[in-house]
């Protein structure tokens, strides 16, 4: 299976060449989660993946609460359903917990004051309220619990959101608003550790794949022991192949090419094509750091994907009724390659509902 084969059944278990799905929960599911600290950028890799909805029918799926936003995997925001959010958590939050506890310690929080700032906050939500984190922060401090330290207020949040008080609310005009999660996600699934570690293997494999123990890893934040121990599980249900002494797992093999070769993706920072592998030498070759951002990681930047390889960067900027797309790819594009990238910056202004500028 050599490289470009990896990246083509990655764009189509991905969802990235093939809509399934209608419903943008559909998505997020598939995907088991859906990195989304770029709130913007996640609804396009979630509106990207589905036939045609638009950026406000992501923003309503949010609003109404069929996508979640909280922190769970790796200590950072998700897109997650309410009906997966529980178990999640369950399986994921105490190797997040560990990742920040040396925070904790130097913030001065600890199990007595997060159970004292977690029932503080219970009884602030409670009857359906959401409130911002400011507001939040102003009734932590009135009930004793010192919150004028952003970064101290923020991991109380955050501790609040893997324990399963907390999820993210409505938003409130271009404020983000928290929410009680058992009042948010009724329907919420429990599983067993042995079930939810299955669970989530079969949803990596399946959404990512083909993908190796280790990238699974790093997504997943579990344990090596743990994560073996998931793919051991649901071994019977995916295939795999031995690449270079790797072992790369997925479910069913796609077709190959089944697409009209160029076509291209504009696809967010952070997106699950890149992010979800902590080897990523199948869709991008490194490149000089001058065509990337000041932190010069392909992670934190908008990236231009033709065939399966990330061949540049791409960034927007909004004025009144269109949206400029500037393209900084990496080597110049041959005619059929702009063509297809001006296609794919096309979906993305309808996806917005705004006229494009390609510069």
């Amino acid at each position: 299976m050599p490289n470009v084969e990896i990246a083509h059944q990655r764009l189509h278990n991905q969802l990235i060449n093939q809509h399934t799905f209608d419903k943008p929960a559909d998505v997020v599911q598939w995907l088991g989660a859906v990195q989304a600290q770029d709130y913007e950028g996640a609804k396009w890799a979630v509106g990207q993946r589905l036939n045609g909805l638009s950026d406000s029918a992501i923003e309503q799926a949010c609003t109404e609460g069929a996508i979640l936003r909280t922190h769970l995997l790796r200590p950072t925001w998700h897109f997650v359903t309410p009906v997966d959010i529980r178990w999640m958590l369950a399986l994921t939050a105490p190797r997040v917990n560990l990742l920040l506890s040396h925070y904790y310690r130097k913030l001065g929080l600890d199990d007595a004051l997060f159970a004292q700032s977690n029932a503080v906050l219970t009884q602030a939500l409670q009857g359906g309220r959401q409130l911002t984190r400011a507001e939040l922060g102003t009734i932590l401090q009135q009930a004793g619990i010192a919150t004028k330290d952003l970064l101290r207020l923020t991991h109380i949040m955050i501790r609040a959101e893997l324990d399963g008080v907390v999820c993210s609310g409505a938003k409130r005009g271009k404020q983000f608003t928290y929410a009680l999660l058992e009042e948010r996600a009724p329907q919420a699934k429990f599983l067993s550790h042995e079930a939810a570690l299955a669970e989530l293997a079969k949803r990596y494999f399946t959404g990512h794949g083909p993908a190796t123990l280790k990238d699974y890893v790093w997504w997943s934040g579990l344990t090596v022991a743990d994560a073996r121990a998931g793919i051991e599980m649901v071994q019977p249900q995916l295939n795999h192949a031995i690449i270079a002494g790797q072992t790369y797992w997925f479910a069913t093999a796609p077709p190959l090419a089944t697409w009209q070769m160029p076509i291209a993706h504009l696809l967010p920072n952070y997106d699950e094509y890149i992010v979800g592998y902590t080897d990523r030498s199948a869709v991008y070759d490194a490149q000089p750091i001058q065509n990337l951002d000041t932190r010069g990681n392909v992670l934190f930047n908008y990236i231009i994907v033709i065939d399966g390889k990330v061949v540049g960067t791409w960034k927007r900027t909004f004025k009144k009724e269109i949206v400029i797309v500037e393209l900084t790819p990496f080597a110049p594009l041959s005619p059929t390659e702009f063509e297809a990238v001006t296609a794919a910056a096309q979906r993305y202004g309808e996806f917005l509902g705004l006229t494009v500028v390609l510069v």
